[in-house]
């Protein structure tokens, strides 16, 4: 993955709300906006502005069948943030880094 694309990733996952609608679709197989809308105490606008960077970000899907559509965590680009993230962090607190593994 990309340094730009897991930046995007993890900026996508540093808001509350949206941490809370991962987790919520985490539980379902499927949902509508508005079941998203019920379980949070925010303004559907608001929920569809979360959904949209979580979106953009690849870390959810989103299917059109009228009359409603579906979002679904995208398991895999979760998956994959998780383990670019314990790269990252294993290789900054390597003892062999820098040295002596002082901080």
């Amino acid at each position: 993955m990309r340094t730009e694309e897991i930046a995007g990733r993890l900026a996508a996952l540093s808001h509350p709300a949206r941490l809370a609608i991962l987790e919520y679709l985490s539980g379902n197989d499927g949902c509508a906006c508005r079941d998203v809308v019920d379980c949070l105490p925010l303004a559907q606008s608001t929920v569809s502005q979360h959904l949209k960077v979580l979106l953009e970000a690849g870390l959810i899907t989103h299917e059109r069948h009228m009359p409603r559509s579906t979002y679904r965590l995208n398991r895999e680009a979760l998956r994959s943030v998780s383990l670019q993230l314990n790269s990252l962090v294993d290789q900054c607190c390597s003892v062999s880094c820098c040295g002596s593994g002082k901080t």
